[in-house]
């Protein structure tokens, strides 16, 4: 599924517009961006929550190479499916 096959969906399921449906994705997922970039947490009861972890650096190895390179430390979005969802897939 990518994301106009989703609006479609939800268009389709809501019984509104493409163009409103878009319009809604589009919030969600600015203001789930906005929250992740502040450092906050993101929980959709049931469905599952998004959070930022900090990886730190390390060394690491060019697999063409062999040769040590440094990688920089940067910070990784992380998801955990809620109960809900994980039921839903198993």
């Amino acid at each position: 599924m990518n994301k106009t096959d989703l609006i479609n969906g939800m268009a389709e399921n809501a019984g509104i517009t493409k163009a409103a449906a878009k319009k809604a994705l589009d919030s969600l997922l600015s203001d789930v961006e906005g929250a992740l970039k502040k450092g906050n947490r993101v929980s959709l009861v049931g469905f599952g929550s998004w959070s930022v972890s900090k990886r730190s650096a390390r060394e690491g190895r060019n697999p063409q190479t062999g040769k040590t390179i440094q990688i920089k430390a940067k910070n990784v979005v992380k998801f955990k499916a809620g109960s809900d969802l994980s039921n839903a897939v198993n």
